[in-house]
């Protein structure tokens, strides 16, 4: 239905505007202004109510009929309109939250409560750790700093006191014991040191991978024996002329051996290097502590004898340098006398001494860095007789 346009009587035209429906004119409802609020607002999504029923029944009618279509009878709105972008829709999530938001950024209690960081604190000096009775590492206690745990080795540098613990009296006395045993095979025959030679090569390879804190290493530790019994059985056959053949032979197939195996590994590359250099040196002075059936039955007994006195002598309560010196020249004497007892005489004090020297780097080297009991009961044993072994095959076939 259409209306013609009236004159106002100031010469202006207007269109009159087409009546609306009874139900809309009770509720004020003005389908023009809904025309043209739908046209500047978005389409309502989630967060904003949907439109009655009746509303989108009447708005439906409305734009099938064509009246409406045509644009001469579609109202133009002119003039300035209230803002339609009101507030952004609020997340359901919000409101039936349990917990309240998580903020990033620390509240100003716990900004006040905060510790104060580590390079205003002042030093304070660690108070010492009381040691187990029973012997075994202790570590100190639980920290906030990042580690877990701070061990005594740490501790004691950051105290500047050294992380060094000798083995001690028991294992002094278990060293002397073997070298013993070593000694008086020796004068028997070399089938009767096969047997404390086979016992020290074993502890070595044990020892030295569990100084390197590589625990439990059966293959590691099987290769390395299986090559010091291979040193002994090949030089047991050539005879002991052939000693250094023998010996150097064995040592060099082992290392070829080690590598090869190293390789075929699935470990981590840095795992794999570890491993090989543990497995390497562990043979290889096991294989060199065969040098004891390679040197003249004399200059055995001499050098086990002066490095068992010797190690006995640093286990004495005293300063480390005095303890050395003490240990040398207790070494020595044993040279000589256990060397009166032979041909060698006075020679045997430099056989002594030079076998005592590197029995007691082979000490140090079991003392490194808080080493645990296990440590000091195998390497701390085996170590100081695996080291003197080159020295007495070499000095011995010199002053014999």
């Amino acid at each position: 239905m259409s209306y013609p346009p009236y004159d106002d009587g100031q010469g202006r035209h207007h269109q009159p505007q087409p009546q609306q429906p009874p139900q809309y004119q009770q509720q004020g409802y003005d389908p023009y202004w809904q025309q043209q609020h739908q046209q500047q607002q978005p389409q309502p999504g989630y967060g904003q109510p949907q439109p009655y029923a009746d509303q989108q029944q009447y708005a439906g009618q409305r734009y099938a009929d064509p009246q409406y279509a045509d644009p001469q009878y579609t109202q133009q709105w002119q003039g300035q309109t209230w803002e339609t972008q009101t507030h952004p829709p609020v997340n359901a999530a919000e409101q039936t939250a349990y917990l309240p938001p998580q903020d990033h950024q620390a509240p100003p209690a716990a900004a006040a409560a905060a510790p104060v960081p580590p390079a205003a604190q002042p030093v304070q000096p660690a108070q010492p750790v009381q040691p187990d009775p029973a012997g075994s590492t202790a570590y100190g206690p639980a920290t906030l700093a990042g580690n877990s745990r701070v061990t005594d080795a740490q501790r004691a540098r950051l105290e500047g006191r050294s992380p060094v613990i000798e083995p001690g009296g028991q294992p002094a006395a278990l060293t002397a014991l073997l070298g013993a045993l070593l000694a008086g095979a020796a004068a028997v025959g070399p089938y009767a040191l096969i047997v404390p030679l086979v016992a020290l090569q074993a502890v070595t390879a044990a020892g030295w991978f569990r100084l390197n804190g590589m625990w439990p290493a059966r293959q590691g530790i099987a290769l390395a024996f299986a090559g010091a019994l291979t040193a002994d059985a090949v030089l047991l056959g050539v005879g002991r002329d052939q000693g250094a053949a023998a010996i150097l032979g064995t040592l060099g197939v082992w290392v070829l051996l080690t590598l090869v195996l190293q390789l075929r590994s699935h470990a981590d590359p840095d795992e794999r290097m570890y491993g090989l250099m543990a497995t390497v040196v562990s043979a290889a002075l096991a294989i060199v502590a065969t040098g004891y059936l390679a040197a003249e039955p004399v200059a055995v007994s001499v050098g086990a004898a002066a490095v068992a006195v010797a190690l006995l002598a640093r286990a004495m309560p005293l300063p480390t340098p005095a303890s050395v010196v003490v240990a040398l020249l207790a070494a020595a004497g044993a040279g000589v006398a256990v060397g009166g007892l032979t041909d060698l005489g006075a020679k045997g004090a430099l056989l002594g001494a030079g076998a005592a020297g590197c029995a007691l780097i082979g000490h140090r080297v079991a003392s490194y860095d808080y080493p645990s009991r296990f440590v000091h009961f195998t390497a701390g044993v085996a170590l100081p007789l695996a080291a003197a072994a080159p020295v007495v095959w070499v000095l011995g076939r010199a002053v014999v």
